[in-house]
Formats: C-alpha cells, structure tokens, sequence
C-alpha cells in the first residue's frame, strides 16, 4: 500500500477512535460525577484507554511503524494525548503544518499521567524508598504478635507495608503486631502503611476423619538399605509429655513410675503393630525423660506394651504406650476417581474398597459454603488446593454434588481439610462480607491504612464495602480490590470506577487462585491485561502470590521465583508471605526491584548503559591495536 494511502487510513481511523473516546465520556458523565475529585482525570482516562482496546489494533500499529511513528503500545497513563501527537505526527508527514485539532484537548497529559500515578500510589502505599519505587508488602506470621525483633528486621531491610490476614489469628494478636510496628517505626525512623486483609468468603473443604494414632519408627539408611543412623526415640511420663531436648524421630509418652525405674544400655522390648518383636536401648536419662535408640523400623500404637528384663529372677516390669496423636485425615485422588461433596456437615471420609480393589464407595467430604452447591451445574470444572486436583461436575442430587476427578497425578493426589475450592465456570452467589469480615471491619476502620476486600466480583460488591466503611465513622481506610476469580476479573473497570469513588483505592492480583480460575496457560496474559487497566485509571498495583516463596519457607529461591520477582517492577507494591526465612526474602527483593528500576519503567526500557555493549567495542580495540603494532614492526 503506498504510503500516502497508509496516512490516510491512520488518521480516518485515529480521528475516529477520538471522536469515540469524547463520547464515552459524556455518555458516563452521570458516574463520573460521582467519583471522587482524586480520580475524575483518571477516570476519563480509563473510558479512553477501554475505547482504545475494544477493537483490534494490530493493523494499526503496523501502519504506525511503517510511518516511523511511536506507536500506541505505551499510551495506557495518558490515552488521548497520545492520539493527539500521533495525529499531529501524521498531519506534520502530509505536508499540512499544524493539524487542527477538536477544542477539547486531552485533560492528563503526558507528565501529568505518570504524576497521578505516583501520588495515587504515595496515598496508597507511602513514600517509596531511596533508589526504588516499587513498595514491598510482608503477609506477618502469628510469630509477630510476640517477636518485636522480627517486625523490627522486616522494617529495616526495607518493608513498607504490613499486612495482617484477618483470616488468621484475632484483634489482640494482630493489635500487638501493630504495636511492635509502630515501636519500630520510632527506632528505626522509617513509616510503614498497615494492611487489613478481609478473610471473605472463602470456599474450602471440610473436616476429615482422622487416621489411626500410628507412629512410624524409622532409622536412616543408605542406598543399599544398611542402617547408617539409628532412630532417636524420646520417652516421656504422659501426665507431663515433654517436648524433647533437641531433634527426635519419634515422642512416645508412657507411665511415669515405670520411666523412672529405667536405666541407661537397658533394653525396652515390645511387639509392634505388624507383630514384629521390637528392641529399644536406653542411651540417656534425664529429670524430663528418657532418650532410646532403635535400629530396626516399627510402627507404635496407643496401647503397645512395652517391657524390660531385669535381672535372673526378677519380673519383667512393663507399661503400655500412652494416647499418640491420629494423624491427619487426608483423601487419597487418582485421575477418573470419583468425589462425593456433600451438603450437610458430616465428616470426610476417604473412598472404601472390596478385596478385589474396587471401589465400594467413593470418597466424600463436605465444604465450608455448601449453599454454593445450589449455583453449580453438570458439566462445570472444579478444582482443589490452588490447583492440584481438578474435576468435573458429573450430577447435581439433592443431597449430594458427583465430582469425577480428571486432573491429579497417576499416583495419587492428597486432598486435605482446609483446602481451597474453586468453581471457575459457575456463577457463585456468595457474599462480598460475611458475618465475621462485618466484624472484623470496626478494628480496621480504627487501626488500618488499608483495607482489602478478598474476591471482589462486582461494583456492588465494592459498593457494600463502601458503605459499611462509612458506617463505622470518619476515619477511613484505603481499600484494595483483591482481584482473584474470572468474574472479578471481568468487572475490573466497573469495579475501579466504583472504587474512585473512595479518596485512595488500590489493586492486587491475587495469583493463586486467579491463575486456578482463569487457567494457568492464561495466567501471564491475564496479569498484563490487569496491570494495562490499572496504569490506565492510576490506580497502584499489588503483585501477590508465591513471591520468593521457596526463599521465604526454605531458604533457597528457584531460578523461575527470581524471574517472577523481576516482574513485580512492573508493579506499584510486591507481597512477599510468611515463612522462616521471610527477612532474607525482604533482602534479596530489594535488590532486585533496585536493579529493575534502571532498566525498565512499566513497558518502557530506560534504555540504561549496558556493560554488555561495550564488549565487542573494546575487543575491536584491542584487535585494531594489536595489528597497528605488527603493522608498525613491519615497517
């Protein structure tokens, strides 16, 4: 196509997109009028950017670039002032001189974009730290209610937003929290943005029966099955149950007056739960108990007896194994298994087979919402624990959902109590507060910056919160949009609309149970679409979910965590979760976010000097010199 036809076509299609974005905009005038003054600016920005993306725009920015103009892949903070330079652009490349232009100029210009950004995420999140603006957000463990060093540590390695899940612990716990921050924030001089996460309604599986009280005795072997380290066995008096001095493989508690009687290199016999005779040495006596040493495996229940030799004519003295803890129940899931979900409260149970291996019956357990169970139909998907087990909707009954497992590992999937449930095709009618976040809300109206709404779907549900926050009085907290299930996805703009409505409103992307719901192979895609929308209404982001999080439980990150980690820059906040080494976590975040930051802001490249580009330029200096040198010994 000549290119004068290409001008032609670029600017009929951008005056186009301008005339509809002006109109958009004054046809939502009546719920422009009710956002807050923070946001009226934004607002409009995000009706233009939604025009700009409600079509295909391929063809036109590769007509763009053909012209050797900047596209409009970076418009998303200042949408109409884009459209307006490039038709300025393309009006220059036609010969026209100035262009002429509508009256109605853009209202958020190029500077001012990236200026409401920044202020709205200072409102949010607070000042950013010397040298990085991406904020770093910490989820506190129940450690914090009592371990001041730790918030401490957090402060000073460079959090600056504390969030307490209010699905944990309770107001005195998380008050304590608040307290150890606040007597940081004096020793340290920094400020840190208090974080309340509503619990919501969150879908999770039910009791299981318990396993029997079973203790399995091993020692460590090698390759070949040799013992290379006996099992350390820790005897205790049942009335007390001391906890043991240091590491043990297993707690057995007994009677007190038969414990007293041992002595050390005695040997403790019994017959184990598969009627194998068993012998126990005594290493060590203490005040708090007794420390024995097995070589061989064997499996302990309540009741075993065990017993000692004594000497040539002495009775044998014996005692029986006190009350073990019953292990977890758990439901063992293999791919084209069924589940039974049930609608009443009965306990879990797993699935019952006959002796040739079939099933009797299958597996069943109930959910914490089962009123959901009347939203769901035949055919739908469900998945389990963020994911890791998955299956279709097969019959709904009156009493009972038939679940046929379709995605789990051949081996077995283990599904336990407590576990998340996500119904991604159905819609849900649950709602946006219960009882206990109504609850929950008059200590975070009284102690939180921000409040976080979990599994916002719709403007109503935005709309409910609102009204509940001024309900509670005066001072109000910032409110996140926790945007983790496809239909929260969908309502987003609607939903940020309805949150401009507030003085300071924020996003986070839940990961873990969006990526469950929107599907995993459309996780990437669906992030970048969330972070698209909020730079366009200047609305802060937070990037939440896994973040380091094999730093942060076992020390050691992956090299797809620290990938993920460099992504977050593209974000206003990233949330790190708990776990042991959660201030190390904290460390390695910040210099990576540092780094980011020269390098790329949103989908900008900073274009920052790179050590790289002066390689090859040095090594041809170093070739040019060498061969002027033999040149010069030539002559």
């Amino acid at each position: 196509m000549p290119e004068r036809q290409i001008m032609k076509e670029v600017l009929e299609e951008l005056q186009a997109i301008r005339a509809k974005m002006i109109d958009d905009v004054a046809k939502c005038a009546p719920r422009l009028n009710k956002i807050h003054p923070n946001y009226r600016k934004s607002a409009e920005n995000l009706l233009h950017y939604l025009v700009l993306r409600r079509r295909d725009r391929r063809q036109l920015q590769q007509h763009l670039a053909v012209l050797g103009l900047s596209s409009l892949g970076r418009a998303e903070s200042h949408v109409l002032a884009t459209i307006d330079a490039v038709i300025r652009a393309v009006h220059r490349l036609q010969g026209r001189g100035k262009s002429s232009l509508p009256q109605q100029d853009a209202t958020v210009d190029f500077a001012l974009g990236e200026q409401l950004l920044s202020e709205h995420t200072e409102c949010l999140l607070g000042a950013a730290a010397q040298g990085r603006s991406v904020r770093i957000m910490v989820t506190m463990p129940s450690e914090a209610a009592h371990d001041y060093d730790l918030v401490q540590n957090l402060l000073q390695q460079g959090m600056e937003c504390m969030r307490i899940n209010c699905a944990h612990d309770d107001a005195t716990a998380w008050l304590r929290m608040i307290e150890h921050l606040r007597r940081a924030e004096l020793s340290l001089g920094r400020s840190c943005k208090v974080v309340m996460d509503l619990a919501g309604p969150k879908l999770r599986t039910g009791p299981i029966i318990h396993g029997p009280s079973v203790e399995r005795i091993r020692p460590k072997r090698d390759t070949f099955g040799r013992v290379i380290a006996p099992a350390r066995v820790w005897l205790t008096a049942e009335s007390v149950s001391s906890p043991p001095p240091s590491s043990a493989d297993a707690c057995i508690p007994v009677s007190a007056e038969w414990l007293a009687n041992l002595k050390v290199n005695q040997q403790i016999f019994f017959i184990d739960a598969r009627g194998t005779r068993r012998a126990m040495t005594i290493l060590d006596m203490t005040d708090r108990g007794c420390w024995g040493e097995l070589t061989k495996t064997a499996y302990l229940t309540s009741g075993t007896v065990l017993w000692v030799k004594k000497s040539a004519g002495d009775e044998e003295q014996e005692t029986l194994v006190g009350d073990l803890p019953s292990k977890k129940g758990q439901l063992l899931l293999r791919p084209g298994d069924a589940l039974i979900l049930t609608r009443d409260h009965r306990v879990g149970r797993p699935a019952t087979y006959d002796s040739n291996g079939m099933i009797l019956t299958p597996a069943m357990i109930g959910i914490t919402l089962p009123e959901v169970l009347n939203d769901v139909r035949q055919g739908e998907t469900i998945w389990f624990d963020d994911g890791k087990i998955g299956g279709v909707i097969e019959t709904v009954e009156e009493n009972q959902v038939l679940v046929k497992i379709t995605h789990a590992r051949f081996s077995g999937e283990k599904l336990r109590s407590d576990k998340g449930i996500n119904f991604p095709d159905s819609i849900l009618h649950m709602p946006a507060l219960t009882e206990k976040d109504i609850q929950d809300l008059a200590f975070v109206a009284q102690h939180a910056d921000v409040v976080e709404l979990s599994f916002a779907n719709s403007d109503k549900d935005v709309e409910l919160l609102r009204r509940n926050l001024e309900r509670l009085g005066k001072r109000q907290p910032a409110i996140v949009l926790k945007i983790e299930t496809s239909r929260g996805f969908a309502n987003l703009p609607a939903m940020l609309l309805a949150a401009m409505r507030m003085p300071c409103c924020g996003v986070m992307i839940a990961r873990g149970d969006l990526a469950v719901e929107c599907g995993f192979e459309r996780m990437a895609e669906v992030q970048e679409e969330i972070l698209w929308i909020c730079e366009a209404a200047h609305v802060p982001v937070i990037w939440a979910t896994q973040v380091l999080e094999s730093l942060a439980k076992d020390g050691i990150p992956s090299r797809a965590e620290i990938s993920d980690a460099s992504m977050g820059h593209r974000a206003e906040c990233v949330m790190l979760n708990k776990g042991p080494h959660v201030v190390t976590a904290v460390r390695m975040l910040d210099g990576i976010l540092r780094r980011m930051q020269a390098h790329q802001f949103k989908k900008r490249s900073m274009l920052r000097e790179l050590n790289l580009a002066h390689c090859l330029q040095d090594q041809i200096g170093r070739d040019f010199s060498i061969q002027e040198g033999r040149g010069s010994r030539k002559l």
